[in-house]
This record gives C-alpha cells, structure tokens and sequence, in this order.
C-alpha cells in the first residue's frame, strides 16, 4: 500500500508545479456551467416550480456537482496513456515492477486529479453561490458523506476508464469506446438527473455506472437523506469491486496474449 502512496503523493507533487494550467483550463469549465445553469433558469420560469422531483435551486446545484466530478477527472488522459502503453510496448517494463498496473494506473490518476478536484470544487460551488446566492442546507456530516461518495466515484470512473483503454490488447484503438462512455455518462448522468428519463429506462440507469460515478452524489448534495447515503454507497462498493476485477482479468489476458505471441 505504501508504494501506492507513494505514487500517489508524487503525482500531487508534481501537479502543484502546473496549477497556473490548471486555472487556465477553468475557462472552458467556467463556460459550460455558465451554458448550463441559464438553460436550466429558462426552464423554470418560476424558481419555485418543481418538474419531476426538483426545483431550480436543485436542478442548478445537481449539474454544478456532477460537473465538478467529470470536469476535473481528466478519463481522456487517461485513456490516451494506457493505449499508448499498450500499442508502444511501454507497459512491458511494469510487467516486472513490484507493484500492479492496475494499482499504478489508479493511484497515479487519482494523485494527477487531486488538485484539480480541489480547484474545481471550490470555482463550482462559488459559481453556483453567486448564481443562486445560497447553499443547500447540509450539516459537517451530511458534507463529510458527500465528500465520500464523490471519491469513490472518482475512483469508480478511473477503473472503468481503465478498463477501456486495456480494450487496446485486443483491438487496434480503444479511443471511440471512451468517446462512447463519455458522452453516456455527461448525457445521461451529467446534465440530466434519472427522474428526468422516461420511468421504462429509469431502473436500466439506477443500475448503470450513471447510478455512482454521476448522479449518486449529486443526488444527496441536493436532496441527502441517510438512507440515499446507504444505498448510494452500498452500490458504488460493489462497482469498484467489479471494475476491479474486470480490469485485473484484461490485463492478465493481455499480458498471456502478449507473451504467446512473443509481444
């Protein structure tokens, strides 16, 4: 574990040499929020209004939320690392390295996001403030298990990102999977919450990745009640035990193919 942490701590050390980059990339951030909350006023000609379970405030608080957690994930870097890995042959020198791939991917991307996260955390809930000019109201704990849900979701979407990019052992470009996984999950999970869905889809996406690494936590910043908390959670263990494994059968099938094949 501490070779983890190590990684881990590396990759923040480093990032907090580019924080001026980071910062520049707020711009492109900054827009979209600023495109998305004014369509969201348009809608709701009366901030009072509720449509399908939400009011203005909440649908304006849900899109700055899941904006922070895709926003500042950075899944195409990602994705773009572990297929250019595979397709160099660079990930041969971590076959023989004291650690997994899987774990250096995950600890390394998790340590490259976390300033970031940080950052666009505090820009999205001052934006959402000078937008609405209040917050949800949330007690430390009810903050403290967001903050848990939003992490673990971070860390749900860097293995399922991972996974695409191992897709790169068995076919020759990996980069429209991820194309097809982001816009899944920025549509379906990003700028709508799933009671905007039609009801006959609705149980599909509290099963699907949109379920934890989106709509979860942006479903109890806006509305938390204890028992959403338990559920939310409860899921997202499971998923990273899936994408987990998922991840740890595709390399290990990789690696064998490359090793029959004299890769």
């Amino acid at each position: 574990m501490r070779k983890y942490l190590f990684i881990f701590k590396s990759e923040v050390m480093s990032n907090l040499q580019y924080v001026f980059n980071i910062i520049t990339s707020f711009i492109g951030y900054f827009l979209i929020l600023f495109v998305l909350l004014n369509l969201w006023k348009y809608m709701y000609s009366d901030p009072s209004q509720v449509i399908n379970g939400y009011t203005m405030n909440q649908m304006v608080w849900y899109v700055v939320v899941t904006e922070i957690l895709w926003g500042s994930l950075g899944g195409r870097s990602l994705s773009k690392k572990i297929c250019s890995d595979v397709r160099s042959g660079n990930i041969a020198y971590n076959m023989n390295k004291p650690y997994s791939y899987i774990g250096y991917c995950l600890s390394s991307h998790l340590g490259s996001l976390a300033i970031r996260f940080i950052l666009y955390t505090v820009l999205g809930m001052l934006v959402g403030f000078m937008f609405l000019g209040s917050f949800p109201t949330l007690n430390i704990l009810s903050v403290l298990c967001i903050l848990i849900t939003g992490i673990l979701a971070t860390i749900i979407s860097t293995l399922l990102i991972t996974s695409i990019g191992l897709l790169s052992f068995f076919i020759e470009d990996a980069h429209p999977f991820y194309w097809l996984y982001s816009k899944v999950i920025l549509v379906l999970g990003t700028i709508f919450p799933i009671e905007y869905f039609p009801k006959v889809i609705q149980p599909i996406l509290n099963y699907s990745p949109v379920y934890v690494v989106s709509y979860g936590p942006a479903k109890l910043f806006v509305d938390f009640n204890y028992n959403s908390f338990i559920s939310i959670i409860l899921a997202q263990i499971i998923y990273i035990f899936i994408a987990y494994t998922i991840c740890n059968f595709m390399y290990k099938k990789g690696v064998k193919n490359l090793n029959v094949n004299g890769g």
